[in-house]
């Protein structure tokens, strides 16, 4: 932002006295050394107003340049240090389940999830997040990105059954692992939404429980629904394996709650450094000001000017 102000804005005060002088103290001078030197210049000398605009265009100008004006350009320098954060979610039949949400029971899961991890996604300003969208297979719906509206889009145009009806939970680990293991950031997340029982999976449970334990991501994973839909025990062991959590949800608040605490558990650190730049420009009434002065003398001394 810039800002215009002067270093010694009291300097500017000195006007005052300038005009004072100019209008109760005339020069004696000419009278001292000269004393018909008026009658002398009168012959060739004519009255004229520049020499007064002359004058004060150079006082002003002085003064201008002896106040110091000042440009000031003042920025922050942000460190940001976010985290690579994967979003994997559940997209297999049972999602279509509705009642998920008090507030509109026609909704489905799916639906209701895809709210959720918008509002999460917008909290997340400067950490870089990806979509998994799993059911019996694991796809990447969209890879790590710092551009958080492109990602919402990505979200809302997720579907139920584009990725089949089964649930695949191990498989798309694997696929978030995979990418997280190419990224340089210092903190990763992964976080695991479903409501299922994987059924489908390529990859068994102790080689993922293995490669989750052996990583440097953290893992966070949730059920939602009740009990009887997901496996709490295997979400909890994975969550332990992965140094995170395991929560369930029941409904729409407390799924929203869940994101809260998972938002408030990875904050991204935010170094600020305050960078201040300075242009002085004095230099320019000071040579508005010597021009003045030196018209001045010119024309009062070779043109008789006064």
């Amino acid at each position: 932002m810039n800002q215009f102000s002067f270093e010694y804005p009291w300097v500017l005060a000195f006007v005052i006295v300038f005009w004072l002088c100019g209008r109760y103290c005339p020069a004696r001078t000419m009278a001292i050394y000269f004393p018909h030197v008026r009658s002398l210049l009168s012959l060739r000398a004519h009255k004229s107003r520049l020499l007064e605009i002359l004058k004060w265009v150079g006082i002003l100008g002085l003064l201008l340049a002896l106040a110091s004006p000042v440009l000031t350009n003042e920025y922050k320098d942000l460190k940001k240090k976010g985290r690579d954060i994967m979003l994997i979610i559940d997209s297999s039949d049972s999602m279509r389940q509705r009642g998920f949400d008090p507030a509109d029971p026609y909704k489905s899961k799916f639906d209701v999830v895809k709210e959720v991890v918008s509002d999460f996604i917008d909290k997340r300003k400067n950490d870089r997040i990806g979509l998994i969208n799993f059911a019996s297979v694991a796809f990447v719906a969209s890879p790590l990105t710092f551009e958080k509206e492109f990602l919402k889009k990505i979200v809302a145009m997720q579907q139920l059954g584009i990725a089949g009806k089964r649930t695949a939970i191990n498989d798309a680990l694997l696929q978030s692992y995979n990418i997280l293991s190419k990224s340089d950031a210092k903190s990763k997340v992964a976080i695991l939404l479903t409501d299922g029982i994987d059924n489908m999976s390529r990859i068994s449970t102790d080689e993922i429980l293995k490669l989750i334990s052996q990583s440097d991501v953290k893992l966070y994973t949730i059920g939602i629904g009740s009990y009887r839909d997901f496996d709490g025990p295997y979400l909890q062991a994975l969550a332990k394996a992965g140094h995170g959590k395991f929560y369930a949800a029941s409904n729409k608040g407390a799924l929203a709650k869940i994101y809260a605490d998972i938002d408030k558990l990875e904050t991204s650190k935010i170094k600020s450094k305050k960078i201040v730049k300075h242009e002085y420009l004095y230099i320019y009434p000071l040579f508005v000001a010597i021009l003045a002065l030196l018209f001045f003398v010119y024309l009062r001394t070779a043109k008789g000017v006064e």
